[in-house]
């Protein structure tokens, strides 16, 4: 058996993402290879074959590589796809946009968002917003998997030595062109990769108030995010989204304020190592998952909690 990851790049570096589904790939069993398909992506190449458990790194460099569109990677997946046992991708945006693709090519059932690795062919995945796990056996001679990669270690940056090949590049099939990008800049980690995350919800009352949140944050060096609630009424913008139809996060801290928990919330975070809530209600369903719960005036406690840090 020979496992196949679809990196996440943005040509020069590695995703924190392809890490985490390498992971992944290496409890399938068997070898692990890496496909870097972008364009002049020789740096991407580099760090993918330095992850400890990768044996190849397979480049598919060309110009309309460059920017990731989805319908030209699942073809280069496919020219390959022929030498593997398992595809997988993260399930982030890049991820979810390919694979199904490949799925659908090779006449195979995806399986969607794993978080554990029974056996080569039985994987674990949440259903019903993450209040029940689905054991999954699929008999396909190809399994295409997405990896929610909050349910696996990121494997080691350093440590490997994979060799690389260069593969021919399958043509630009033309049928999406790349328009542009607008990208949120922030000095803040990236949410999803944040070790601590700060999120504010319906409580905190408006947008002014979120920069309550703002010293706290700073103070921890942390990422900030929202619940739906606090998303939908305009409070924050909308890549701070925590949730099932938000991002999903796992930080060694997790700090809820303002955030009643509610089921879709909770399944974008109830994996974090350690969460705490603020809410002024006893009876706030956040306070069953939470590792420590403050209750009272947000608008007090968080302040307090500034101070202390000092």
């Amino acid at each position: 058996m020979v496992a196949l990851v679809i990196a996440e790049h943005d040509n020069a570096t590695l995703k924190g993402s392809t890490h985490h589904t390498v992971t992944a790939a290496a409890q399938c069993g068997g070898d692990v290879h890496v496909l870097v398909a972008g364009s002049n992506a020789s740096a991407a190449a580099a760090a993918a074959a330095q992850i400890a458990g990768v044996t190849k790194v397979i480049v598919a460099d060309a110009p309309y590589f460059a920017d990731g569109l989805a319908e030209n990677v699942a073809e280069q997946v496919l020219a390959i796809a022929g030498s593997y046992s398992h595809i997988l991708a993260p399930a982030t945006a890049y991820g979810k946009n390919i694979l199904p693709r490949v799925a659908a090519k090779l006449d195979v059932a995806q399986i969607s968002e794993i978080t554990k690795v029974d056996s080569p062919d039985t994987f674990e995945r949440p259903i019903y917003a993450g209040n029940a796990i689905a054991t999954v056996q699929s008999g396909d001679k190809v399994k295409v998997i997405t990896v929610r990669t909050t349910g696996f270690d990121a494997a080691a940056a350093t440590g490997g030595s994979a060799a690389t090949e260069t593969v021919a590049a399958v043509g630009d099939n033309g049928k999406s062109t790349f328009v542009g990008r607008e990208l949120a800049k922030s000095d803040r980690p990236e949410l999803t990769a944040a070790k601590i995350i700060v999120s504010g919800g319906r409580g905190m009352g408006s947008a002014e108030n979120f920069h309550i949140l703002e010293p706290l944050a700073d103070k921890l060096g942390a990422a900030m995010g929202a619940s739906r609630a606090a998303v939908d009424a305009g409070f924050v913008p909308n890549d701070w989204q925590v949730g099932q139809t938000g991002k999903i996060v796992a930080p060694s801290l997790y700090i809820a304020v303002g955030i009643s928990g509610a089921i879709q919330h909770l399944a974008g975070m109830k994996d974090s190592k350690t969460i705490v809530a603020i809410n002024k209600d006893p009876e706030a369903p956040i306070f069953a998952v939470a590792d420590y719960g403050i209750v009272g005036d947000l608008f007090e406690i968080v302040p307090q909690l500034v101070k202390e840090l000092g």
